[in-house]
């Protein structure tokens, strides 16, 4: 499905976009999939878009409008389609005590098929599917990611090396566990894209030890990279469509993201 969509926001835009879904031939199965770009049919850099627990959805498609509408083709894959399409199940009702805590128990066995060496499989012909977009530029790739996404944004960085110019970890969780192989930190030393990394004051899947922990390994390895605290704020606080959205830590957000964007594709490509 194609549509085009002339977005308006309360962030600053430039461009109208085109939104596509479709589906992407992954190892176990068809990974159903957004992209958006800008609607002048010209080649922009490619930014892989990693999904929050909660899925593929409008606040996700509005997310990638704003970015797209920036000057960059964004495409999110549903990480969860082995166990079907977007989306799996609704949102928590905030209305319900429990809600939040009876969604994961339902995703729980969702998130078990996902294991490091597949994720990075799919990884793997995430990007290749994006590079190969007649709407992408030449070269390196961007990667942001949220919640888990951001988690996998980083382990990406690591596992393809140039192939990512900048990647973004936004609220991600277990980002330094020392006894857990495949905990981000444990690649710096093959990181050489630029990172922005964002905690929530308030994550508990990121205390401050793990954040001194990650830091530390990041200088270690000479990796070129902006951590930062946001405070007040909550795990998951970039999705509007949750209890934990903060108004200022989203603002913040996509605007040190598009910073660093604009930084490492200065003229189009990276």
């Amino acid at each position: 499905m194609t549509e085009v969509i002339t977005v308006v926001q309360r962030t600053p835009m430039t461009l109208p976009v085109v939104f596509d879904t479709f589906d992407i031939a992954a190892a176990d199965g068809d990974a159903d999939s957004y992209l958006v770009r800008p609607d002048d049919g010209r080649t922009h850099p490619g930014l892989l878009l990693l999904m929050d627990a909660f899925g593929l959805r409008p606040w996700l498609r509005e997310m990638m409008e704003t970015i797209a509408a920036h000057g960059f083709t964004v495409l999110a894959p549903n990480i969860f389609y082995r166990s079907g399409r977007a989306p799996l199940l609704p949102l928590p009702n905030p209305a319900e005590p429990d809600g939040q805590t009876n969604f994961f128990a339902a995703l729980a066995p969702v998130r078990q098929q996902l294991t490091p060496d597949n994720t990075m499989a799919d990884v793997k012909t995430y990007l290749d599917r994006l590079s190969a977009c007649q709407f992408v530029a030449p070269g390196a790739l961007a990667v942001t990611g949220y919640c888990m996404g951001g988690r996998l944004a980083l382990r990406t960085a690591g596992a393809y090396g140039s192939r990512i110019a900048a990647a973004a970890s936004f609220h991600g969780g277990r980002l330094a566990v020392e006894d857990a192989p495949d905990s981000p930190h444990h690649a710096a030393n093959d990181i050489t894209a630029e990172l922005l990394i964002a905690h929530a004051d308030r994550d508990v899947s990121m205390p401050a030890d793990q954040i001194t922990l990650l830091d530390s390994a990041l200088d270690v390895a000479g990796v070129r990279f902006t951590s930062a605290v946001y405070r007040d704020a909550r795990h998951g606080f970039t999705m509007r469509d949750t209890p934990a959205f903060s108004e200022a830590a989203y603002e913040r957000h996509l605007h040190a993201l598009l910073a660093l964007l604009d930084r490492t594709f200065a003229n189009g490509t990276a």
